[in-house]
């Protein structure tokens, strides 16, 4: 066996065990840890270790990020459009200094390996050469019934590690087409999931039978929706049929618009738009005490 291959192979399901590649980040002494553009006074110190994860339909690249001691909540991240890199790792590495176990997937493993976007910096939403690489990537995780035997494989990982604490709910979040994914997660496990965030998600309510916002009826997690203003002006009746549905369905379920911040803006490697930064920071941290707030509510 070579030694890329016993890696890969000890990696599996096994992330307790740290191979050479995988690497251990530790917070400062004061307990800071740095993590989207911000610091943390809260922080404890966490570890971080690359992990293969086995699905129904192959292995999922992901990075698996957890306090250097104890059990805790576990915590899926769904990323946006561009995938597993270091702006989603740090984004786990955040939420896990504050007491989570938490599991950041590449969700387009069934394609190809992340980093999928080297730069998104440079990412022009308006040049078609660049919209064609996300396109099928984002299909793959999109098609029927993807992203919940992703889930359900994510949370089962989740649930092996002695780094879990199986005892309490599970939380997951996601970015721009991770909203939708965090519905239909918390819908595919409801008796798991405690508590789900989306920010900036897209296509959270659609014209179609399999709309996420109609899966509320199946969701037995607290809710929370940031939606971006741009957003909202594109589709106005989104946040009322959001507040409907999860109404409806007595799930307790928070919709708030960030008049201030456009579609990405929790996400620091966002790309320019129209000469200004997309990522804002002032709301970026709203909306993370919104998620840390939830989370300390809903993961017991």
């Amino acid at each position: 066996m070579t030694d890329e291959r016993r890696d890969r192979d000890e990696n599996i399901d096994a992330p307790n065990e740290l191979s050479r590649r995988d690497f251990m980040t530790m917070s400062v002494a004061a307990g800071l840890v740095v993590a989207g553009g911000t610091l943390s006074t809260a922080a404890v110190p966490v570890a971080e270790s690359d992990v293969q994860v086995k699905t129904p339909d192959g292995i999922c690249d992901a990075a698996f990020i957890h306090p250097t001691s104890g059990a805790h909540p576990g915590v899926i991240v769904w990323p946006d459009a561009f995938g597993l890199r270091p702006a989603m790792r740090d984004i786990g590495k955040r939420i896990a200094a504050e007491g989570y176990s938490v599991l950041v997937p590449n969700p387009f493993y069934r394609l190809a390996k992340a980093p999928v976007i080297q730069d998104p910096s440079s990412f022009s939403f308006q040049n078609p050469a660049d919209m064609a690489k996300l396109q099928p990537l984002m299909a793959s995780i999109n098609a029927a019934g993807a992203a919940e035997k992703d889930a359900s494989a994510y949370v089962a990982f989740l649930d092996a590690q002695p780094q879990v604490n199986k005892a309490k709910k599970m939380g997951t979040q996601g970015y721009c087409m991770g909203g939708p994914l965090v519905v239909r997660t918390a819908a595919a496990l409801p008796d798991r999931i405690g508590a789900g965030a989306s920010f900036h998600g897209g296509g959270l309510v659609t014209n179609t039978p399999a709309s996420p916002h109609l899966l509320a009826p199946k969701i037995k997690a607290r809710m929370y929706f940031g939606i971006a203003s741009n957003d909202d002006m594109r589709q106005p009746d989104a946040k009322d049929k959001l507040r409907e549905a999860f109404a409806a369905a007595k799930v307790p379920a928070e919709i708030e618009v960030y008049p201030e911040s456009l579609h990405g803006w929790c996400v620091p490697d966002m790309p320019m738009q129209n000469g200004k930064p997309i990522y804002n920071k002032p709301d970026a941290e709203k909306a993370w005490a919104k998620l840390v707030a939830l989370y300390k509510r809903a993961l017991v």
